[in-house]
């Protein structure tokens, strides 16, 4: 018996095999390795690289390893680019969890946990926006995941399957333990990228809009740490077990910093300014989105541990100084004698 978890090298999904790990839940975990990485996984796991919605092998893995639950994460997760790209965006994250929910009505699976998004309440109209709020997505993004949780919706009153849909907010920080982090080159979290630049890894970090209807003019999100994330899956897979029915929850912590809060925050936690410049709105960027988490909280058996900024960031900066001092190592294993 064990628990599949696609996309379970990458940033949030490693979070959670080790979350299961430690719980001692035997794990097996599916990834094309496109933002993910084996190291970030426990040496015990078994890997297998490919794409979720390979139904082949997603089939013979439920088979094999008697899978009982799915915790799937795999997916593409950047607004601009799925602007830029929406096709892809379709393909990644609702025609491969389309073939990935048929493999596990056609394995026996009974339990399906999806990692979905705030994106698709679009820009709320009430704050803090709770789960029967209107959803209206602004991008490709929204709208992808959108589709698959009408997809699991549909399935589960055709077929013996429960489910429960996570609705992310904006996720941040690292494992406490610095076992795994966000490592993804090139990434567009406001955190990840203001430390990137704290640390002198970038020249300036952009601030995208300073017109919004917000007290200081920029955008205000829910901030989430990776870990308590992590531990609200295990909740809601404890849920599952328990015969709880089909729902959907925010993951959240109630309440929003602005952008520039956040880049105080950072400036705060690593003691220096940091470079600064104020660009034009980007297409997709709703001006305020904060959870309302009453039902998470009543619900599930979930108390997050890190619900701070400063805590958040703090777990950041020393993901990013490890994987500083691994880099200079790799480095100066590569220099000739």
């Amino acid at each position: 018996m064990s628990i599949l978890v696609s996309g379970g090298a990458g940033y949030i999904g490693s979070h959670m095999v080790h979350a299961l790990v430690d719980a001692g839940e035997p794990v097996v975990v599916l990834d094309n390795l496109s933002t993910g990485f084996r190291a970030a996984l426990p040496e015990s796991v078994p890997l297998f690289i490919g794409d979720a919605g390979d139904q082949t092998l997603a089939a013979s893995i439920i088979d094999v390893h008697q899978v009982t639950a799915i915790i799937h994460f795999a997916g593409s997760i950047v607004v601009p680019d799925s602007l830029r790209d929406p096709l892809g965006y379709y393909q990644n994250n609702t025609m491969n969890t389309r073939a990935l929910i048929e493999a596990a009505v056609k394995g026996g699976v009974k339990q399906f946990i999806f990692s979905s998004t705030a994106a698709v309440y679009g820009n709320p109209i009430a704050l803090p926006v709770r789960e029967d709020a209107a959803t209206k997505p602004m991008s490709p993004y929204g709208t992808s995941k959108l589709m698959s949780e009408i997809m699991l919706h549909d399935v589960a009153a055709a077929h013996d399957m429960r489910y429960v849909i996570l609705r992310y907010f904006n996720v941040a920080g690292a494992d406490p333990y610095l076992r795994t982090g966000q490592s993804t080159p090139a990434a567009t979290h406001l955190i990840k990228v203001g430390i990137e630049t704290a640390l002198g890894m970038r020249p300036k970090l952009d601030v995208y809009g300073t017109d919004y209807p917000t007290p200081d003019g920029t955008c205000i999100r829910d901030y989430i740490h990776v870990s308590d994330l992590a531990r609200a899956h295990s909740a809601a897979l404890a849920h599952l077990r328990n015969g709880g029915p089909a729902m959907t929850f925010n993951c959240g912590y109630g309440h929003g910093y602005s952008v520039l809060e956040v880049i105080s925050a950072i400036e705060r936690v690593a003691g220096r300014r940091l470079p600064v410049q104020m660009v034009d709105r980007r297409p997709g960027d709703p001006a305020s989105i904060v959870a309302d988490v009453s039902r998470i909280r009543s619900t599930l058996d979930w108390t997050p541990q890190f619900e701070d900024l400063d805590t958040i960031v703090s777990h950041a900066i020393a993901w990013e100084q490890r994987l500083q001092a691994i880099r200079h190592a790799e480095e100066r294993e590569t220099i000739p004698a």
